[in-house]
């Protein structure tokens, strides 16, 4: 890891914050496509 001296925990919570954000944003895409595919499903069992 490079040094980054006195920007260190600065650089670190930053890279922590956006590897949460992305995970985050992934398992919210997931599950509204799990969600939508549900209704999908649904909607077509209805209609025959």
């Amino acid at each position: 890891m490079p040094d980054l001296g006195k920007y260190a925990d600065t650089v670190i919570l930053a890279y922590i914050m956006s590897f949460t954000f992305l995970i985050g944003l992934a398992v919210i895409t997931w599950a509204q496509s799990r969600r939508a595919k549900r209704l999908l499903d649904a909607e077509e069992a209805n209609r025959g």
